[in-house]
């Protein structure tokens, strides 16, 4: 009786690694798909099945892979940004298609998430999405470096650490923006967001906003900026402080949907008409964002394509190639605000 056919038979007949028929069988993206045609092809040939329970002990390897959420404050009790729920569904469709499992854990900041993971076999590697106060988080970047873990992360890029993210082109996006609020004929952009190391990804909307209205001939007045972090109530008071604080202004860029809907908000609440009075846009493009009275114009994150980089990144992490940060570009998305 003739054996089973075997991975290597796979390999000699298809003229390659028996690494790549590995990856190929797992439709791992670093294997190119002529390469992964022929190689299934051939194994249904052989009719070659997978033992996955001793592919895993072998290779030590659980073919799962973690997406850790963490908590956000918000008006309901989910305290996960809805932005991050439609990433969410990416990422499982695209862990599903590369044959991996999916673990969803819902992670405090202040916990020790970071400690055994793949050291525990739960997992052969991370993805992170959200952290709140990046300083906060930072430590744990490192800590997660240190150990050796494959991991990605979803936000701005690090300069001062040597960890792989995927994130929109955050600086291009607050540029785009800002451009076409001026191009509307208003001249004093207020911006409400953190623009500071503890929230990067706003301080590159920020940086891109304040390039767009230098290269539009005007000046920047850092009496108008004001800090807010990911919520409407964020959002919401930050307003009121801008309203309250007697500074000229037609128009407000605010770092995120979220921030921008409590902004209108506030806005509402002084009798002034939106846009007519001030015109509002935010950043993130979040279902929510095309219902609100006017539906608000802003700067849309891909986050299909976001959730199949991440999971192809970490991927290739776990299987030892190299990765390096890479950043999407944002599109605008013109509604009735503005």
């Amino acid at each position: 009786m003739k054996d089973k056919a075997t991975s290597i038979d796979i390999a000699y007949k298809a003229g390659v690694s028996q690494s790549t028929v590995s990856r190929a069988l797992r439709n791992s993206p670093l294997v190119n798909e002529e390469t992964r045609k022929k190689v299934q092809a051939i194994a249904k040939e052989l009719n070659y099945k997978v033992d996955k329970n001793a592919s895993n002990l072998r290779t030590q390897q659980s073919d799962t892979i973690a997406l850790l959420l963490f908590e956000d404050p918000t008006d309901d009790d989910s305290a996960i940004n809805p932005f991050f729920l439609s990433m969410l569904g990416s990422i499982t469709r695209a862990c599903a298609h590369r044959g991996y499992d999916l673990l969803v854990s819902f992670q405090q900041a202040s916990n020790d998430w970071h400690a055994d993971f793949e050291d525990s076999n739960k997992a052969d590697g991370l993805i992170l999405l959200g952290y709140g106060d990046y300083v906060d988080f930072e430590e744990k970047l490192i800590k997660l470096t240190e150990q050796g873990t494959h991991f990605v992360r979803w936000g701005a890029e690090a300069d001062q650490l040597p960890v792989a993210a995927v994130g929109s082109d955050n600086f291009t996006g607050g540029k785009l923006v800002t451009e076409y609020v001026l191009q509307q004929g208003r001249k004093q952009l207020a911006f409400l967001g953190t623009a500071s190391s503890h929230a990067p990804e706003f301080y590159e909307r920020y940086k891109g906003h304040c390039q767009a209205i230098v290269e539009q001939g005007g000046t920047v007045n850092p009496e108008l900026q004001f800090n807010a972090l990911y919520t409407e109530e964020a959002g919401y008071q930050a307003a009121c402080r801008l309203l309250d604080s007697g500074q000229p202004f037609d128009a407000i860029c605010a770092a995120c949907d979220l921030i921008a809907i409590g902004g209108m908000r506030a806005i509402k609440e002084r009798g002034l008409r939106i846009p007519e009075d001030i015109a509002i846009v935010g950043f993130d493009d979040i279902a929510i964002a095309n219902f609100t009275s006017p539906p608000l114009t802003t700067v849309k994150q891909d986050t299909k394509l976001a959730g199949e980089i991440l999971v192809d990144s970490l991927l290739a992490a776990i299987h030892g190639e190299p990765i390096k940060t890479t950043l999407i570009e944002p599109a605008l998305i013109l509604r009735q605000s503005c």
